[in-house]
């Protein structure tokens, strides 16, 4: 079976090598020296001045979103994976949907201002497959109705935009490191900030509102990394650059090779150094996507329809149809794409599209 994607597996050796520094310091979770290593050397690696390694990547979004006090509407996407939404929800808000662009896949800056109304109070935006937000016409918009930023760069780790990693951008940023990502901890995940002092509050919320062992600054709840998810980031990190060049070497292949076809390939947004994250191709009409799943599961290749459906259709929401975005979940769909995806397997993909169109 060819799955759309899977882990990258280091050498068991260089895991358990690693693992036993948490055996023999008999400490497996609580912030042991394995988290904060790993905390290290991603803000070395991602130059970022300050993250909380997490145990996965909604809690971020649900820290954040308490953190910053938001209460009533957030503005947000509806293309893009359901814990977006579902953390606004979650905690409260209520998601207030402003649809996509046709070609970048992110939230359409040009409709944002439209949605803001005086119950408004951040906006939650998705860098979609790793393909940066216009982060600039944001930041314009918040500072002008005094909002909050939060962007859920769940696919974006080691992307850049315009010099500078993507995760320096907004109030808060959060990333996942699933085992399915382009860096993983096997369950995993991070928020990032600049704020001094508001890192001070995202933290005591991740740590059941912990100031010391005995005393609380406030509510928290248990969103902690363990020491073996630590050891396989610090495992999996070393291998990060070949990891992203092999996958840009696959995704430059499917583009060549899918070229004279009538689909629509993701359009990366200028200044982005991009991670190769997901290969998205958008047919012309659902039915084509169908008879393409269906073409390339009988040859055991597992493409996922993501995102789909359009989050405004999620039946825990109230809100008008976003024409956009529910006409780009009919039709997207993410190729296999993983570290060692062998050459001749993407070819028979590639093979069988070019036949069925």
């Amino acid at each position: 079976m060819i799955p759309v994607t899977k882990s990258f597996i280091p050498a068991i050796f260089e895991y358990e090598a690693i693992l036993k520094r948490a055996w023999n310091n008999e400490w497996l979770t609580n912030r042991g020296e394995l988290v904060k290593e790993l905390e290290d050397k991603l803000i070395k690696h991602l130059e970022v001045k300050r993250i909380i390694a997490m145990t996965n990547g909604t809690l971020p979004l649900q820290i954040a979103i308490k953190a910053l006090a938001l209460k009533d509407e957030i503005i947000t996407t509806p293309f893009s994976y359901v814990a977006t939404t579902s953390s606004i929800v979650w905690e409260g808000c209520t998601p207030v949907f402003v649809d996509i662009h046709p070609d970048y896949l992110t939230i359409d800056e040009t409709k944002i201002e439209a949605a803001i109304t005086h119950k408004t109070t951040a906006i939650l935006a998705t860098h979609v497959f790793g393909n940066p937000c216009h982060v600039e016409e944001i930041e314009r918009i918040a500072k002008k109705y005094n909002l909050k930023v939060i962007y859920d760069a769940a696919h974006c780790f080691g992307v850049k935009y315009k010099g500078k990693s993507i995760f320096n951008y907004g109030d808060v940023s959060t990333c996942s490191f699933h085992a399915t990502k382009v860096f993983h901890t096997g369950e995993g995940g991070a928020l990032f900030c600049n704020d001094e002092a508001m890192f001070d509050t995202y933290f005591y919320h991740h740590n059941f509102g912990h100031d010391g062992p005995e005393n609380f600054q406030g509510i928290g709840i248990n969103a902690k990394m363990s020491e073996l998810q630590a050891a396989m980031g610090l495992a999996v990190l070393p291998y990060i650059s070949k990891i992203i060049s092999n996958r840009k070497a696959i995704v430059e292949r499917y583009r060549s090779g899918l070229s004279s076809l009538d689909l629509s390939f993701l359009t990366l947004r200028e200044g982005t150094e991009w991670n190769y994250s997901y290969f998205p191709i958008i047919f012309k009409s659902e039915e084509r996507l169908l008879n393409a799943i269906q073409e390339l599961n009988s040859s055991n290749i597992f493409p996922r329809r993501y995102f789909y459906p359009s989050l405004d259709s999620l039946p825990y929401v109230k809100t008008t149809a976003m024409d956009i975005s529910q006409s780009i979940s009919k039709r997207v769909l993410c190729l296999p794409l993983f570290y060692d995806l062998k050459e001749e397997v993407q070819s028979d993909i590639i093979n069988i599209l070019n036949l069925i169109h």
